[in-house]
């Protein structure tokens, strides 16, 4: 039997979200300028003032002295594609030639003998490298793909989402499956994998253009049987997509139509894109619960559009925020609010530093129905931290030298930072370590 692990405590500058700050404005986020967060067996036993809480620690305590670093609930990315870490700064296509030129030919590699495994450790350790800690991730219609980054992410404890993408039409031979065998590969390793520790599975049709209204209606089975598995989908990126996708799909009348028609609608779906919607479509969103996937870096990369924010928040949707690699071009959840925020500048709205840092801790937590798991410091949730010095960057400590308040500083590291703001990221309360890199090989 092993030895229960002494009681951590990271001490250093906190923040976290207990709202929305767009709605609750000074009250949705708590700060401690000398606070402690107190973890015990990989879960937020406490965090508060130092003061009041090191007083209460066991002499056996592993105190960790992070001051004057910022301590954050690690980051979490709602969208991205393991297969295409190869994929990334691919030149001069949008979507549909994009897919074919690049992604298809690369996903095939996940067939290959150790392809998969050496994808899902690289990617791994790239997110935690970046802070992020949790992220929704397609692998490729390979049910071994989804094996290799499954077994990855159990054996480092992380909290992960994924799913084998099934597809049926419109990809090369080597890239297709079927109705029956996409719902039979799917559901083994639902039942193999979901719930099996941090570990939970995605329902993942690609999108409407690569499925079959069979496989379409068995994604929808599953996600009947499995009401906890999440699903995720690709919707209303790039007008040419649109309109072949509704060519193939005429009856239900839109694209989003398509998804609801066969059940893949709801709270637990997650629908990347979502730039040209319509009315109709944004109604079909709020009615079902169904979230809105904002993936600036790789919009603004394929040249597809701008997500409008303020929008879905009108009507009610529920927003989730992704670097989508490989159309997306950083694996840094900073550095993809880099991005929204110029994004949302273009039409005329604001992101403030607090909605950005809420958006990729609590709000992505919420959005996923994660959020008594994972996202904030409240007691119970999962140890997953992430800590960062605002001023690592050459440039961004002479820009601090003037920095008037903690929204300005929090600003500059929204606007600037990147994994090289990193200090530290934990695991369920325990250090990871960030992988070595001396050039290329």
């Amino acid at each position: 039997m092993s030895e229960a692990k002494p009681i951590r405590a990271l001490r250093g500058r906190l923040l976290w979200f207990v709202a929305d700050p767009e709605e609750a404005g000074e009250n949705a986020h708590r700060y401690v300028e000398d606070g402690l967060v107190v973890i015990e067996g990989g879960f937020i036993h406490a965090a508060g003032e130092a003061k009041d809480l090191l007083t209460s620690l066991p002499a056996t305590a592993d105190i960790v002295d992070h001051r004057p670093h910022l301590i954050m609930p690690g980051f979490i990315d709602a969208h991205l594609h393991m297969p295409q870490t190869q994929v990334i700064a691919s030149y001069g296509a949008q979507l549909m030639d994009w897919l074919n030129r690049y992604t298809f030919v690369e996903e095939q590699k996940q067939a290959q003998q150790g392809h998969p495994e050496k994808l899902a450790h690289f990617l791994l350790d790239e997110l935690l490298a970046s802070g992020t800690t949790t992220a929704v991730i397609y692998c490729s219609v390979h049910p071994q793909s989804a094996e290799a980054l499954f077994r990855e992410s159990e054996r480092r404890n992380t909290r992960m989402i994924a799913g084998k993408v099934m597809m049926d039409r419109n990809a090369p031979d080597a890239l297709t499956d079927t109705a029956a065998s996409g719902y039979a590969d799917s559901k083994a390793l639902i039942e193999r994998w979901h719930g099996n520790g941090r570990q939970l599975y995605a329902i993942s049709p690609r999108f409407a253009v690569t499925s079959t209204p069979e496989q379409l209606a068995a994604a929808g089975c599953l996600a009947a049987e499995h009401p906890g598995c999440h699903v995720q989908t690709h919707i209303n990126e790039n007008r040419a997509e649109i309109a072949l996708a509704n060519k193939l799909h005429p009856e239900p009348g839109d694209y989003a139509g398509i998804y609801q028609h066969h059940g893949l609608l709801g709270s637990r779906s997650l629908l990347g894109h979502c730039i040209h919607m319509t009315d109709r479509e944004w109604r079909r969103f709020a009615e079902t619960g169904a979230v809105a996937v904002f993936c600036p870096t790789s919009n603004l990369f394929l040249g597809s559009g701008l997500f409008d924010w303020a929008r879905a928040r009108a009507e009610g949707v529920p927003v989730a925020v992704a670097t989508d690699i490989g159309g997306g071009t950083s694996y840094s959840m900073l550095r993809t609010m880099s991005e929204a925020y110029k994004v949302l500048q273009l039409q005329g709205q604001s992101l403030s530093a607090f909605a950005a840092l809420h958006a990729i801790t609590l709000g992505n937590a919420r959005a996923l129905k994660l959020d008594h798991l994972i996202g904030s410091f409240e007691a119970g949730r999962e140890a997953d931290i992430v800590v960062l010095d605002p001023g690592a960057q050459r440039a961004m400590a002479h820009r601090l030298e003037t920095a008037r308040d903690l929204p300005e500083e929090l600003f500059v590291l929204v606007t600037l930072g990147d994994e090289r703001n990193v200090v530290a990221t934990y695991v369920m309360g325990e250090p990871v370590v960030k992988p070595s890199f001396s050039g290329g090989a």
